[in-house]
């Protein structure tokens, strides 16, 4: 079984900083991707950034690209998203999530393990 468990949430100030963390456990070898994605009540859960563990190759939703920076380290068994010049809409639970196929996805049921979300609210 694999287990994933989001950190670093909180309520931050626009244009402030904040940095997530995911440690993952478990049956951690058959992941080949992780990605993060947010969701605000109402709305559907949305793509925000993804990397591959086996190369570092990295995709970003196009809100969030120069403001968010995904990474792994050399163990892969944690991933971060570096959130910087947060904006009021980044407001959202945010989702850690891991993929057993190399290929990076942006669809959530294209996923196989997640979270259970970590929130950041950005006040203005």
């Amino acid at each position: 079984q694999v287990q994933l468990v989001e950190s670093g949430g909180g309520l931050v100030q626009a244009g402030d900083s904040l940095r997530l963390s995911c440690a993952v456990s478990g049956r951690t070898w058959p992941i080949y991707s992780m990605a993060w994605f947010r969701q605000v009540p109402g709305k559907e859960r949305k793509f925000v950034a993804a990397i591959k563990k086996s190369d570092g190759s990295q995709e970003y939703v196009d809100f969030v690209k120069g403001r968010f920076t995904i990474s792994t380290n050399g163990a892969r068994d944690t991933v971060w998203l570096q959130m910087n010049s947060i904006k009021v809409d980044d407001t959202a639970v945010y989702y850690c999530a891991a993929r057993t196929r190399p290929d990076i996805s942006t669809v959530p049921n294209e996923y196989d393990y997640w979270g259970q979300g970590t929130q950041v609210t950005v006040s203005s």
